[in-house]
Parts: C-alpha cells; sequence; structure tokens
C-alpha cells in the first residue's frame, strides 16, 4: 500500500444510522471497534447488499497504527475475529430490546495474510442505504484512540454535534458506555470520562465540554457541550498528534488532508 492509498483509506466515511449509535448497547474491545468501524467505512453509498470484505492484514495494521514486529500480529486478529464473532448487541426500539450479531462467518489465509468478514444480514437497516437520521465521519478520528469509552463516546456525541449541547442521565450515560460498574460518579469520572474526553478533544473533529448536574449532593446527569473544529490551525494540530500516533513511518497525514481542504 503506497502513501496516497494509506491517507484516503483512513480518511474513508463511517456512516451509520443513529439507531444503532443512540439506541444500542454493546460492549467491544478497543481492536474490535476498530475493526468493524474499518469494514464499515468500506461500505459504498449505493451498496445494497454486504459484500464479503476482504483486507490484508498488514494493510489493516499500517491504516491503524498497528505495530507489525512483535510476532503476535496474527495470533491477536484471529482472536479478535473470534470473539466479535461471538459478540452480540442489544439495540432498543418501540419498548423492546433486540439482539443483533456484528458478523456472518470470517476466513482467514495464513498464507495470503487475508481476512475476509461479511456483516450479518440484520445489520443492513443500520449501515446501507441511509437515507436519513445518521451520523457520518472520517475513519481517522477514531484510529489514535486507545479507550474504549472513547471511541463509543466520540460516535455519541458525534451524533449529536447539531444540537451543540446534550444532557444524560448518568446511569443512562454508563449504560451507553457499558461501564456502570463504576457505580460512584467519581470512579466513573475518573475512569471513564477524563480518558474518553481527553481523546476527543486530542484525537477527533469535535471537542467537548462536561459539567456534572446535581441533586443535593448527588451527581445525577451529565451534560456536554460540543462544538466543530473549525478553525485550520486547531485541525491542524489535531491532524498532527493523531499523525504522531498512527504513523511512525512518518506518512504526513497533514499535508495530504490539508491539500484537500
Amino acid at each position: 500500500m503506497d502513501e496516497e492509498n494509506l491517507i484516503q483509506i483512513r480518511t474513508h466515511k463511517i456512516v451509520k444510522s443513529n439507531d444503532i449509535i443512540q439506541k444500542a448497547r454493546f460492549q467491544l474491545t478497543v481492536q474490535e471497534q476498530k475493526i468493524i468501524l474499518y469494514l464499515i467505512s468500506k461500505i459504498k453509498p449505493k451498496d445494497k447488499d454486504f459484500k464479503n470484505n476482504a483486507f490484508d492484514i498488514l494493510d489493516f495494521c499500517r491504516v491503524c497504527g498497528i505495530d507489525t514486529h512483535s510476532g503476535k500480529t496474527y495470533a491477536n486478529l484471529r482472536r479478535t475475529i473470534k470473539n466479535l464473532s461471538d459478540k452480540s448487541l442489544w439495540v432498543k426500539a418501540d419498548g423492546k430490546e433486540i439482539l443483533y450479531r456484528w458478523i456472518n462467518d470470517a476466513v482467514i489465509d495464513k498464507n495470503s495474510g487475508v481476512i475476509q468478514i461479511q456483516f450479518h444480514d440484520r445489520m443492513k437497516p443500520f449501515l446501507l442505504e441511509l437515507k436519513n437520521n445518521f451520523t457520518q465521519y472520517e475513519l481517522l478520528y477514531i484510529l489514535a484512540m486507545q479507550s474504549q469509552y472513547g471511541i463509543r463516546l466520540y460516535e455519541t456525541l458525534k451524533s449529536y454535534e447539531f444540537r451543540k449541547e446534550i444532557i444524560f442521565d448518568l446511569e443512562e450515560l454508563k449504560d451507553i458506555l457499558m461501564a456502570e460498574k463504576y457505580e460512584l460518579y467519581g470512579d466513573f469520572r475518573k475512569r471513564v470520562l477524563v480518558t474518553a474526553v481527553r481523546e476527543i478533544n486530542d484525537l477527533s473533529d469535535i471537542s467537548v465540554k462536561y459539567e456534572p448536574i446535581k441533586d443535593g449532593k448527588k451527581v445525577v446527569k451529565v451534560k456536554f457541550l460540543i462544538n466543530v473544529k473549525e478553525e485550520l490551525d486547531e485541525r491542524l494540530q489535531t491532524w498532527q498528534r493523531i499523525d504522531h500516533i498512527i504513523s511512525p513511518d512518518k506518512v504526513s497525514l497533514i499535508e495530504k488532508i490539508d491539500a484537500g481542504n
């Protein structure tokens, strides 16, 4: 993969129905989320069915900035894909909760280093032929994130970007992020919000601030203020930080992306 193709792939759009962003409940590792989002970025606007996506392991690692020199790349990806095939997600709709699976099947050719994965057919309403009530962003903005909560919170807040602010009940926010284990707000803030918000502000196309809302002494809600990074200098700084993390070979995201804006 040459530099031009690498940059092009990193700037592919991820387009998802807001139903799967706002109403779905799932817990995926950072690696699992990146594989799913990488596959979504390969979907074309006119696709009517899911294709059996094939991608080269080394190309995927280079796009995501994953070190391939440890000797464990194949084993790690194999384990991650196995875990993905065993995982599902709940989507709330009309007072019901419906269980969906992410993928149908997967094939890994160890000789060629190619992986083939196909989304489950029931995921079509969330990923194909979306005309309204959807969110889109560039794959680039999640690639450098290392927190599963950072990616999930980014998507959620991105879907409310047009509002400029959104208030969640604390327990609802924990539910969205699958972080219910942090019962105390102080633990939730320290273990989830601080890292997730820092990653969003440093590595994505939006900047956010949050503030707790109390009932007496107890935090019951969290308010987020959401702003798009429109200033060129701010975007350049973001691209530079991403570049530093995912491009150890010094492929210049900054020059390539800036040339297209």
